[in-house]
């Protein structure tokens, strides 16, 4: 059998865990190395936000890159088995002043909804930083961004069934303290210095880190909020296919999601400030990896491009140990300074896919970045756009075709230009606007065919794809009339 390194991405790598699916070109105390590291890890699903995992196990064998690859390739899933999972963002305020939430009130919610609703706490230290119910979990990022990242479920009815019963659970008792939560994707009235800080040692690591490494790395950490959809794939060529896709099209997706145009109180120049952020927070682990598009791209080239993007931690003894800016390579050799002699697990390389970037990302399925947050009702709309486009093959063929011959440089350039201008961006001979309509038609298309009546909720996208405007520039319009240039109203507007 030909090694790793000699397969090429249209040969399926694809095995699972079980030692009868893994490649025989792996010796045996290299399986039996992953084999150890791996029993914990079946049939969870991984999502950004979660606590990071912590391995029981002491390593003496060195992971090696093919024990790397393979757990990307352990994701693969046949058909029947690919879910849906979505991560959603929001900023909780006191409805009486509009300033963000302090700790002690996330403690106060986060306990409430344990004690009322049954979720089981996750602590670090003496602090609760999140929840977890089944495939659940409720985390929070740096500045007290509230996140629900969804189970992996089966249909578009499931998961906005989810994120209706989490904002029922989670307003039960924020109404109850006089709580507010905002769908919007960057905080428009409050600068950095009023953002209150999470107690979680992963984030003081990276606060320290950011500044060192863009400008803009404080705002993405403290003031932006996403809504994502975690997707699956069958096969390393199904990965590619998919990746490529889903690459070409975020800037679609963030001109139909753009939701950002304030900073503390007035219009920024953006409709998606978030997306913005992104271009200068930390170029080594961002952006719209054009290696993806090569020939030679699989899981492999992902694991070389995972490696070489420098650390942020590691969590040892439910404590993280900052490694900012050293080596994964170094450390799979033993010469991490901070944990001399000390060799990675799989849950290492696990947490440190965690804190990579770009506007797609690979862990054991794919997550597509691009959108702002929203309100509720936006919710269930960004899944539907991408589930209608990449799970079913006619669409995605057609999204292949469409963006075949799209060079890097037109991908940069909507990457760059899209957050300033959405919809109404110069692309080719019309404006992105006209190739958001071929794409919307191909998701709806590709909806309809899964045969779960599904097309409905589309509803929102069709209506800024059909308009061109973006939910950015209704914020504008209110912003200039109705509201007398004060952006107080938006936490009213958007309110959850």
């Amino acid at each position: 059998m030909a090694s790793i390194s000699q397969l090429q991405p249209n040969q399926s790598r694809c095995w699972q865990l079980e030692r009868k699916g893994f490649p025989s070109s792996l010796s045996s105390s290299s399986f039996l190395n992953f084999e150890k590291n791996a029993k914990n890890l079946r049939g969870k699903f991984v999502v950004s936000a979660s606590p990071p995992t912590e391995d029981a196990v002491v390593m003496t064998e060195p992971l090696t890159k093919d024990d790397l690859v393979a757990y990307l390739a352990s994701g693969c899933k046949t058909k029947d088995k690919w879910r849906i999972g979505t991560e959603h963002e929001k900023f909780g305020f006191q409805i009486n002043t509009l300033r963000p939430m302090t700790y002690e009130q996330i403690a106060y919610l986060l306990n409430g909804i344990a004690e009322r609703f049954d979720w089981e706490k996750v602590m670090e230290g003496d602090y609760v930083i999140g929840l977890k119910q089944g495939k659940q979990s409720i985390s929070l990022e740096p500045g007290g961004q509230f996140e629900l990242s969804g189970a992996p479920l089966e249909t578009l009815h499931q998961t906005c069934a989810e994120v209706n019963s989490h904002l029922y659970q989670v307003k039960a008792v924020a109404e109850e303290m006089g709580i507010g939560f905002l769908g919007a994707g960057f905080q428009p009235k409050w600068g950095l210095k009023d953002i209150p800080i999470m107690p979680k040692g992963r984030y003081e690591i990276m606060r320290n880190y950011m500044p060192k490494v863009g400008s803009m790395g404080l705002d993405m950490m403290f003031r932006t909020c996403t809504v994502q959809v975690n997707l699956d794939f069958s096969s390393e060529s199904d990965m590619v296919r998919k990746f490529r896709a889903g690459l070409s099209l975020q800037p679609i997706a963030t001109a139909i999601f753009a939701n950002s145009p304030f900073t503390e109180g007035k219009p920024n120049g953006f409709l998606s400030k978030r997306s913005h952020i992104w271009t200068d927070t930390d170029n080594n682990r961002s952006g719209m990896l054009p290696f993806v598009f090569k020939d030679s791209f699989g899981f492999e080239q992902y694991v070389d491009y995972a490696l070489d993007v420098p650390m942020y931690f590691v969590y040892r003894n439910k404590k993280y140990i900052d490694c900012s800016g050293l080596s994964f390579r170094d450390f799979m050799k033993g010469k991490l300074s901070p944990v001399p002699g000390e060799l990675p697990t799989l849950n290492d390389w696990e947490n440190h896919l965690t804190t990579i970037f770009p506007e797609v990302r690979l862990k054991r399925y794919l997550e597509m970045r691009g959108a702002d947050g929203g309100p509720w009702r936006r919710l269930c709309a960004l899944p539907a756009f991408w589930v209608g486009l990449l799970y079913d093959d006619i669409a995605l063929q057609s999204v292949i075709e469409i963006t075949a011959d799209w060079t890097r440089e037109e991908r940069d350039m909507l990457r760059r230009k899209v957050p300033v201008t959405g919809l109404k961006t110069p692309f080719r001979d019309g404006l992105l606007k006209h190739v958001a309509e071929d794409v919307l038609k191909l998701a709806q298309g590709g909806l309809e065919r899964r045969g779960y009546k599904e097309v409905g909720f589309l509803r929102e996208v069709a209506e800024v794809v059909n308009t061109g405007v973006t939910p950015a520039e209704k914020l504008l319009e209110l912003y200039h009339g109705k509201w007398g240039c004060n952006v107080d109203p938006i936490f009213q507007e958007l309110l959850y």
